[in-house]
């Protein structure tokens, strides 16, 4: 997907080392922007001081605003206006941040002859006439307005009179929730056997941390090992204005309430990184602001996307997102309310806690920076008329999440969010899968400790072999089958073990031989039986696994299951209908794919005249608007009955095997728009779906589970997992990512 021009966007803003709220959202927004898409937009940095002093950025400056001086706003403005490489400019607006130039401000915004988009961090509500007439000067010369919160919207509408066209709610980005191992987490900080209470944020009176310590004596007497984590460094203003006054009057409270042993201060600024390590062990988070009009937080909204259970005073972003299975509400300073509502919170048993967690987590995944970014373009790009044209970044590999699912047996089923849900056991659906994909990455990329990993999914093919050289599929911790076996219909595992062992022959030269001899003895244990399926979906694995064996031993076989194949498709399709089945369930393109395989394998001409209408047919289905939809598993698409294109229910594993079906139609027919529908399915991991939300997460190298109507499934199971990496290794082949 090429762009014709890289988009320039000029983010004016505070930024780090600056400590300033505003300066690190601004920071996370650019970073994920650059991220996904750096191929459509190029990001220029305009740093916010006020005075004559300039903080050491780690960036070139495209301009540096003095807001203490009103010539450097005409220069900016003078600068902006012949920059031809710039587009936007985005404006991150707090109205301290331009208290004593606001008239200058308003007539930089008149005087930029760009397209202006500007973020409100505060809106308040019951605005004196001056106020109104600021807001509305701003917003009349801004092509765009964006918000964090729906409440905000509003009051601009009311209490402002802003156009309701001209606002977007983006909500404040948060970090998606890190596999960390916890246990070191906790003995790295000192922190066995706690209950950890936490805050975090610059300190100062706003955040009235003494409610939480005068609620402190009566949750130490029902809670004896909870400790309260102070985590932050003071306010830079108030430091300056006071030093450490505040922090120094906590301190003595501390004291004077026994609590020494129950209160610990980080006074560090803290790396992401470190900061959602203290999140994820914290057990109840506390956000205490005293100022009712705060119309966002990021500091409470990292915590919810931490999966904290959260109580909170009801600022307007927590009345508009904590609902009660999230956490709980009390009034402002109010001690004896948070006291009740901790002691609440520890006293639930594990499940419960696990059941807040995974719900604040899955809530608030929508609003994860990458997600954030992506809002934020969309709107950009529908500024520019560009929508259409949007590139996204393809992220390097990283196998993270596949090798923390893998143990000694084999590859785990499911995961609770990214931790592996040892009790959900083993299938060789996702071993065969997983053995596909691990030799694919071996023979890119030649990493050696996958040897390890190819060893033991192929292993674990061996181990659910029978007798009778059919295989099982389901295997519990112990390595024992389980009764599901018994109670389903296992021919496409087969069809799947004997496509895995196939591509072990595909990749004979590169593997130990000892690898290569264990996968020839499966594959002709089980030969006896490949005869015996016929679902369209067994064979077709068949298939792709026999068409990878170099010699003429199983050339019947492949006539005779692509013979099959060839007559179901005669037998059911007709003109408006034509495919090998009266329905289209999953994986669909597996079938169309392993008749140009057996074409590719044979010659014979109408295994190939029969694929390439079967999938033709498949992706007029399936793409919409050059937009892949693939079918829903809320509702088969029937020959027979009306289709409603329904939203949600789809899985990365039909989108990876249409990605790998369109590579090899590519490859073999050469018609481009196999090539660009492979890249815009792929896009459907990084965004490009009817959520536009992500369903690749880059921060733990798994993919969530499925997109549903209203939501992804944020459960990383080995199956959409080892589907987006199938799909993966496809791209390599077809984008630049050597950045």
């Amino acid at each position: 997907m090429t762009v014709e021009k890289q988009q320039g966007i000029a983010f004016i803003s505070t930024f780090p080392p600056r400590a300033c709220g505003i300066a690190t959202y601004t920071t996370d927004l650019i970073d994920s922007i650059k991220t996904k898409f750096a191929d459509s937009f190029a990001c220029y940095y305009v740093p916010l001081e006020n005075s004559a002093y300039v903080h050491p950025y780690k960036f070139d400056s495209f301009f540096v605003l003095d807001v203490s001086d009103a010539r450097s706003f005409q220069q900016l403005s003078d600068k902006l206006n012949d920059a031809t490489e710039i587009d936007i400019v985005c404006i991150q607006h707090e109205f301290g941040l331009f208290a004593e130039a606001e008239d200058d401000f308003v007539n930089f915004l008149n005087q930029l002859k760009k397209s202006i988009v500007l973020t409100f961090h505060t809106v308040l509500p019951l605005p004196v006439p001056a106020m109104i007439k600021s807001v509305r000067d701003m917003a009349h010369a801004c092509e765009k307005l964006i918000v964090m919160t729906q409440n905000s919207a509003d009051i601009l509408v009311e209490y402002y009179q802003i156009d309701a066209t001209k606002i977007s709610v983006i909500a404040h980005g948060t970090h998606l929730s890190p596999a960390l191992d916890k246990s070191e987490l906790r003995s790295r900080y000192g922190l066995q056997d706690r209950k950890i209470l936490s805050t975090f944020g610059l300190l100062g009176p706003g955040k009235s941390i003494e409610t939480t310590l005068e609620a402190l004596p009566t949750i130490v007497q029902a809670f004896p090992d909870v400790l309260f984590l102070i985590i932050g460094v003071t306010h830079p203003v108030l430091l300056k204005q006071e030093g450490e006054k505040y922090r120094d009057t906590l301190k003595d409270l501390v004291r004077d309430l026994g609590l020494a042993l129950h209160v610990r201060f980080v006074n560090e600024f803290l790396s992401t990184k470190e900061l959602l390590g203290y999140l994820q062990l914290t057990d109840v988070y506390l956000f205490t602001s005293k100022d009712p009009l705060q119309a966002v937080s990021g500091t409470f909204a990292y915590a919810l996307a931490s999966g904290c259970p959260v109580v909170s005073t009801p600022i307007p972003h927590a009345r508009e997102v904590l609902k009660a299975d999230m956490g709980m509400m009390i009034d402002f300073g109010s001690a004896e309310q948070l006291a009740d509502a901790v002691i609440t919170l520890l006293g639930y048993d594990r499940t419960e806690r696990e059941r807040i967690r995974n719900l604040n987590i899955q809530k608030t995944v929508a609003t994860s920076w990458q997600n954030s970014a992506m809002a934020h373009i969309h709107l950009f790009a529908s500024m520019l008329g560009q929508v259409s044209s949007l590139a996204y970044s393809v992220p390097r590999i990283d196998l993270a999440h596949i090798k923390r699912m893998t143990t000694d047996r084999g590859l785990i089923q499911f995961a609770e969010i990214n931790t592996p849900d040892l009790k959900s056991g083993y299938a060789l659906d996702d071993n065969a899968r997983a053995l596909v994909a691990i030799l694919h990455y071996y023979d890119q990329y030649a990493a050696f400790d996958c040897l390890s990993l190819i060893s033991k999914y192929l292993n674990f093919i061996a181990h659910c072999m029978q007798d009778d050289g059919t295989f099982l599929n389901y295997v519990d911790t112990g390595g024992r089958f389980t009764e599901q076996n018994f109670n389903e219909n296992l021919d496409d595992a087969n069809g799947r073990a004997v496509w895995a062992l196939g591509e072990v022959f595909a990749k004979s030269h590169i593997l130990p031989a000892e690898t290569v001899n264990l996968a020839k003895e499966l594959l002709e244990r089980a030969s006896s039986n490949f005869l015996t399926y016929y679902s369209t979906r067994s064979m077709a694995f068949i298939l792709k696994g026999l068409c990878c064996v170099e010699t003429s031993e199983y050339h019947h076989v492949i006539e005779t299951l692509a013979g099959r194949l060839t007559g179901m498709f005669n037998h059911e399709s007709s003109d408006n209908w034509v495919w090998y089945e009266s329905y289209l369930t999953y994986g669909n393109s597996s079938i169309p794919e392993a008749l140009l395989l057996a074409y590719q394998r044979t010659g014979i001409p109408i295994y190939k005249e029969v694929a390439c209408r079967s999938f033709d047919f498949l992706l007029e289905k399936i793409f919409v608007d050059g937009e892949i939809h693939v079918v829903s598993n809320k509702g088969w698409a029937k020959r027979d009955g009306i289709h409603a294109r329904l939203k949600g229910g789809e899985q990365p594993i039909d989108v990876a095997y249409t990605i790998i079906a369109l590579d090899r139609f590519y490859r073999e027919i050469g018609n481009d728009e196999y090539r660009q529908m492979l890249i815009a399915a792929f896009a459907w991991f990084l965004g490009r779906n009817h959520l536009q939300q992500i369903v690749y997460n880059p921060v733990t190298g798994g993919c969530f589970d499925g997109l549903e109507a209203l939501n992804v499934n944020i459960n990383q199971g080995a199956e959409s997992t080892i589907s987006y990496l199938l799909a993966r290794l496809k791209m390599d082949n077809y984008v630049d990512i050597s950045r």
